[in-house]
């Protein structure tokens, strides 16, 4: 998968309106891949929005597991 760049405060793509997501297809499993990818490479934070990665979609992905916990 990819990690993708993290958009930060004050880049306007923040600020933009994200559209509904209304199928779940190979593309957005693949998006939403790519979004853990970039959160596990953080290092920082349980989740992160669609919006910081420069998609404007509503997507959110969460991780509430402990560091190196296997159970979901």
């Amino acid at each position: 998968m990819s990690v993708l760049d993290i958009l930060i405060i004050p880049d306007k793509r923040l600020k933009h309106k994200s559209s509904e997501v209304e199928v779940f297809d190979e593309n957005l499993e693949m998006i939403v891949k790519n979004m853990f990818d970039t959160l596990y490479a953080s290092g920082n934070g349980i989740g992160l929005a669609a919006p910081q990665v420069g998609i404007l979609k509503r997507i959110v992905v969460i991780d509430l597991k402990e560091n190196g916990d296997s159970n979901p």
